[in-house]
């Protein structure tokens, strides 16, 4: 059973995402029988090119999704350089998981919060030094650029890429190589980045691209921080496929290839300037200079991911202030009154998104985490080494989720299954696997072989090795692993809304559906809720094995 389980992976998820869009690729020229389409027609992309501002639409995306990522990617790399075996770099990595945890959508709703003229930032610096009394007539939030959005994509995704370059970084011996670099008289920073990050970038490629494919795609964050008047292209074609008219169903599905155009022109622009990057760099790492420029980088590499961890954090407070605050003039650092009332109002909306967040989270999580548990186990057990058509796990991630939902749930239609509670697990499951396996493979493989020699030199089967040794040996890097997947589920937006026609109300579709209200203290109590889900999954991950480690001891004296 085990040596399927490799397979079932790959087929898992491949054949969604190919299914989605093939289905949603053919009512793109207008073949879709159960709309009424017959023939194919260029119609549909007749009325898309007809849509006003729709090359704004395109070009926010498209810059969304390569200026967040150089962003995001810069800040890693920084604080990797200037910070590596530091205490700042050992605190980051007990922060990184859990800062990861926290939603899109609750990260942007904090971040709003913020930077909102009305914000905390205005309240902080007002009236003494900006003169405001009262809130300025500023378009921050929703400006028609996106620069909110990419601040707030830089926010999330700083802590992922930092995850997937902690994970890689092992491979590379980097004490090794920046001892000698060392020895020859480089300063610290400049170490690093010559004789590491050349080694490093390979390994985290595939996580890059699939930060550029989510932010030229993402749709929850754009609700709440991207532009209105146009929207994002995301934004624009969920609300076409959520229109009664049939027709604009048709241009939604053109516009879903439009957006798989878009991502695909915004990777191949980014593997040019990989390629550019590369050539002009080559003269650097080369020339010998051992101290130029270090104090700098070390400076800004510590300072970026404090300031972006810090706002993080931040946003989180602004949450919880928002959800207890009553009378609140501005610019008053702090509500005139605490109240309760937000929460007692939510109380009785929270149970059924509450139920259906936690039941779709435990059960694609345990999947997930069942089928990586499987395949990781055949690998050791065959002695064979991580196969290239592992890459097929970015697949979900690579691949604009908006491009092909819609067409999975055309093709589960055509199935006659309809939207329902299993189907959006089976979404999640397509999102929580990618994760659960990148954050358990380094350690599962790492693992001491030698702990299941001895056992099996004492005559345990390997069954009995995996669950009595290897499994309680792992119980803290599959625990963390099970938290992430339970993170990302908990995240999971669009995969709910559409696979569960608006029928499964989970917290994050119901605090997204908030962000159209003018209402803070109901946004705050939701998006607060969304957060902290997550963080109890975590602390949860890190006091049990210290828990049953206790029981361990007590039992063995």
């Amino acid at each position: 059973m085990l040596r399927l389980a490799p397979a079932f992976i790959i087929a898992l998820l491949v054949l969604p995402v190919g299914a989605g869009l093939l289905m949603v690729l053919l009512p793109a020229f207008g073949y879709l029988p159960a709309l009424g389409g017959h023939s194919v027609s260029l119609a549909p992309w007749h009325m898309l090119f007809s849509q006003p501002g729709l090359g704004r639409s395109v070009a926010v995306s498209f810059a969304n999704g390569l200026v967040s990522t150089a962003m995001a990617l810069m800040v890693v790399v920084l604080f990797l350089a200037a910070s590596q075996g530091t205490w700042l770099d050992r605190a980051i990595r007990r922060l990184v998981s859990p800062l990861l945890a926290i939603p899109h959508a609750a990260v942007a709703f904090g971040f709003a919060f913020l930077i909102a003229p009305s914000g905390l930032m205005a309240r902080l610096f007002s009236p003494a030094f900006t003169g405001w009394e009262r809130p300025p007539d500023v378009l921050i939030i929703n400006d028609p650029w996106g620069l909110s959005l990419m601040a707030g994509l830089v926010l999330k995704e700083v802590p992922f890429l930092l995850l997937m370059s902690l994970a890689a970084l092992p491979q590379l011996a980097p004490e090794k190589r920046l001892m000698l670099a060392r020895s020859l008289g480089y300063a610290p920073t400049i170490a690093w980045l010559k004789t590491v990050l050349p080694s490093l970038y390979p390994l985290i490629r595939l996580p890059v691209y699939a930060v550029i494919a989510y932010a030229t795609s993402v749709v929850d964050m754009a609700m709440i921080l991207g532009p209105t008047l146009p929207p994002t292209l995301s934004v624009s074609i969920l609300s076409w496929f959520n229109d009664p008219d049939i027709n604009r169903r048709f241009m939604a599905s053109a516009a879903a290839v439009l957006q798989l155009g878009v991502t695909l022109a915004a990777l191949l622009c980014w593997w040019l300037l990989e390629q550019l990057t590369r050539n002009l760099m080559a003269h650097w790492l080369t020339n010998g200079h051992r101290h130029q420029g270090d104090a700098f980088l070390r400076t800004v590499g510590r300072w970026a991911l404090l300031v972006s961890t810090g706002t993080a954090l931040a946003a989180l407070v602004g949450l919880g202030l928002f959800s207890v605050a009553g009378f609140w003039r501005f610019p008053d650092l702090l509500p005139q009154m605490f109240t309760l009332d937000h929460w007692q109002r939510s109380g009785a909306m929270l149970i059924t998104p509450l139920v259906n967040t936690a039941l779709i989270g435990l059960v694609a999580t345990s999947l997930a985490t069942a089928l990586v548990l499987a395949t990781l186990e055949n690998e050791h057990r065959q002695h064979l080494k991580p196969k290239r058509a592992l890459w097929l796990l970015y697949l979900p991630l690579l691949v604009p989720q908006i491009a092909f939902l819609f067409g999975l749930v055309v093709a589960a239609e055509s199935l006659n299954i309809r939207p329902q509670l299993g189907l959006v697990i089976a979404g999640h499951l397509l999102f929580v696997l990618p994760y659960v396996y990148l954050s358990l493979s380094e350690a599962y493989r790492r693992l001491d072989p030698r702990w299941l020699q001895v056992a099996r030199s004492l005559g345990v089967s390997r069954s009995a090795a995996f669950w009595r040794v290897r499994l309680p040996l792992l119980l803290a890097p599959v625990l963390t692993a099970f938290a992430v997947g339970l993170a990302i589920s908990i995240g999971q937006y669009l995969p709910t809304q559409l696979l569960g026609a608006g029928r499964v109300t989970t917290v994050t579709t119901e605090a997204v559906a908030l962000a159209s209200g003018s209402n803070r203290r109901l946004i705050g109590v939701w998006a607060l809720v969304q957060a902290g889900l997550p963080l109890i999954g975590f602390m949860l991950a890190l006091a049990l094995p210290r828990f049953l480690g206790v029981g361990r001891r007590e039992l063995s004296t």
